[in-house]
């Protein structure tokens, strides 16, 4: 039983309790993380006299790493033979590669990218892939490159911003600033005429040969025969003038795993590259 005294007493107590309570502020939540910063691609540093700098392997030591690079090549004057039939994607490349997990930079083209903008969509969009540039049209960046038509200087830069237009267009959300020149051609010229672009110069130290090749297990042999720790691969992801890659691929990856490979994309090359003391291979 509560007296009168100790049930006015309690009233009290409580309605203090309650208007302290009223006063309080409310518990604050916990601050939400702020969103992370998108990556920012590594790069090299501009070579002598501030021209596009040209990178062709990683480290040589710290690991046996490997990228293998895909140059998905369309010039701007082949829509024609497209239309007629000619086949200058290679969708089971693509699907080899994701079923093998293998990471890879496919170096695509403009025009490549608007012939096949679902593909060009999808590689991009996966994160076992990075696309880098390899120009609008595939047009050399010098005379006498393979027969290949020839850009003029003062277009250079413009074709490769053209590119960059027609990856984003198509959806392609990352595209890295990675250019491969077609051909692999160059002078100093090019190099410089670039400049303005701020992008990387990719080449390579291992030829796959399989550009118009029929013999996959040529190709497979001569990419093992040439891998070192860090290397760079050129192959390609054009059907019509690549038939043998997928087929190359399939040996060529459960070769170099066997001997200890482990295979990064080129943009992990060159952040090894600026990580360590020992310079990368570069060319001015």
């Amino acid at each position: 039983m509560i007296t009168p005294v100790r049930r006015a007493a309690a009233v009290c107590v409580l309605a203090t309790a309650l208007a302290a309570c009223a006063a309080s502020p409310p518990a604050r939540q916990a601050p939400r993380p702020a969103p992370s910063a998108p990556s920012v691609p590594p790069t090299l540093a501009p070579g002598p006299s501030g021209l596009t700098p040209v990178f062709r392997n990683g480290p040589r030591t710290g690991g046996r790493t490997v990228a293998l690079t895909f140059d998905a090549d369309m010039t701007a004057d082949q829509g024609p033979r497209a239309a007629a039939g000619e086949r200058f994607d290679h969708p089971r490349l693509i699907t080899t590669l994701r079923a093998l997990k293998v990471p890879a930079t496919v170096f695509m083209t403009g025009r490549w990218a608007e012939e096949y903008p679902d593909q060009a969509r999808s590689i991009g969009r996966d994160p076992l892939f990075e696309v880098a540039n390899h120009s609008y049209s595939h047009y050399a960046f010098t005379g006498d490159c393979y027969g290949l038509p020839a850009v003029s200087a003062d277009r250079m830069r413009a074709d490769v911003e053209r590119a960059y237009a027609a990856f984003r267009k198509v959806g392609v959300p990352d595209p890295k600033p990675y250019f491969r020149f077609p051909g692999g051609c160059y002078d100093r010229a090019a190099l410089k005429a670039l400049t303005p672009a701020g992008v990387t110069a990719v080449q390579w130290d291992v030829v796959g040969g399989d550009a118009f090749a029929t013999d996959a297990e040529a190709v497979a042999e001569q990419v093992l025969a040439g891998v070192r720790p860090g290397s760079v691969v050129v192959l390609h992801c054009t059907r019509s003038a690549a038939p043998t890659t997928e087929r190359a691929v399939r040996r060529i990856v459960p070769e170099l795993r066997r001997q200890g490979y482990r295979f990064v994309q080129v943009s992990d090359l060159i952040a090894a590259a600026n990580g360590r003391a020992g310079r990368p291979t570069l060319e001015s």
